[in-house]
């Protein structure tokens, strides 16, 4: 039977490649989709964490995505954070969502304070030297191919680069608070309060405290660990209905090339049918054969999907670092059983098609 259904498949090359690009191309859109969806969220986890804050706090009703809110309230907020026991350092900063260009957020800090881990460790150049200037990461200035003293367009305002430093601490551009602050007609306000402790395990204690102060009842504060935790598809609004979407899109794909081609390949080989059916093949014989070839079919488009996902994550990684990927175990798991099923299920019609034939008529079929 094995010889048969591989004579079959190299009978209609055309056909069968494209019944594997098919079923590839529902493999590369699940895992390409979901690596960049994934990746995307992983780096703002990761980015969150390096700024090295224990506790984290931010206006009432504001969102838990970082970077959403604008900037709502006083900056002198942070005072009042500052004298709270356990309390070592509080980076208040702006933040200011754009989507010119790139979607991204824009920091507004104050060098003193941000990041709590320490002073930025400067790749080339130096820190602010005036309220135009503006500090990018290593993975912004190799994408974009800029260096210390070239000018960009941050809100429709012209920015130098004065410094660029080593990724990893929040966002990807920053610029002096006071500036995004007028830029954003926010003057005296803050987006968010990063609380710096003098021991991490003193966080659900400080949140507690800063929720006990007279009008700060209604903020959200969160011990940073709990908000990393956040950070996953199912908080993420949307997510996992875009992903259902996707996944929606590339089975429906493989589907029916699947379908299309079994169907026609049944109808071609109905004379063959009735002379397997003459010889004694029973119906389950016929489907099985049927299944095992868009099995293979599969398998081969599956096998090629995955190798085509991770040469493209390879090209994005070089060419475009700031686009983060991350394509993983389960994920190659689940699109093959995706396209595996979706494959089957395409077939399954034309199997029992073909099953159901008389042998008579399939003999006299021209």
């Amino acid at each position: 039977m094995n010889k048969m259904i591989v004579a079959n498949l190299l009978h209609r090359p055309i056909r069968s490649l494209i019944s594997i690009v098919a079923v590839a191309l529902e493999v590369i859109l699940i895992l390409l989709i979901v690596g960049l969806s994934m990746g995307m969220l992983n780096d703002a986890r990761t980015r969150q964490e390096g700024i090295g804050a224990d506790v984290i706090v931010t206006p009432p009703g504001s969102s838990f995505l970082s970077g959403i809110t604008g900037a709502p309230v006083s900056i002198k907020v942070a005072n009042i954070l500052r004298k709270l026991p356990h309390v070592v350092a509080v980076a208040p900063i702006v933040t200011q969502l754009t989507t010119t260009g790139n979607v991204e957020v824009i920091y507004g800090i104050d060098l003193e304070t941000f990041p709590l881990t320490g002073p930025f460790e400067y790749l080339s150049g130096h820190p602010f030297q005036g309220p135009n200037d503006a500090l990018v990461d290593d993975y912004f200035a190799d994408t974009s191919h800029v260096k210390v003293g070239d000018h960009i367009q941050i809100l429709n305002h012209s920015f130098r680069i004065s410094g660029i430093v080593e990724h990893g601490k929040g966002a990807r551009k920053y610029v002096p608070i006071a500036t995004l602050q007028d830029l954003i007609g926010a003057s005296g306000k803050a987006s968010v309060f990063y609380v710096k402790l003098d021991n991490p395990e003193n966080a659900n204690l400080v949140v507690k405290e800063v929720k006990a102060v007279p009008g700060m009842e209604t903020y959200t504060v969160r011990s940073m660990r709990d908000y990393l935790s956040m950070m996953t598809p199912a908080n993420l609004p949307g997510f996992n209905k875009f992903i259902t979407v996707v996944i929606s899109v590339a089975v429906t794909i493989g589907f029916i090339v699947i379908f299309q081609a079994m169907y026609a390949a049944v109808m071609e080989r109905t004379r063959e049918i009735g002379i397997l059916k003459s010889l004694g093949a029973s119906k389950l014989y016929i489907v099985n054969a049927i299944l095992r070839e868009t099995g293979l079919l599969a398998c081969v488009g599956i096998a090629l999907g995955i190798a085509i996902s991770f040469l493209a994550r390879a090209v994005i990684r070089d060419r475009l670092p700031i686009v983060p990927m991350h394509i993983t175990g389960d994920w190659i798991w689940r699109a093959t059983l995706i396209a595996l099923v979706g494959a089957l299920a395409g077939a399954l019609y034309p199997a029992f098609k073909a099953a159901r034939k008389d042998p008579i008529d399939a003999l006299a079929y021209e």
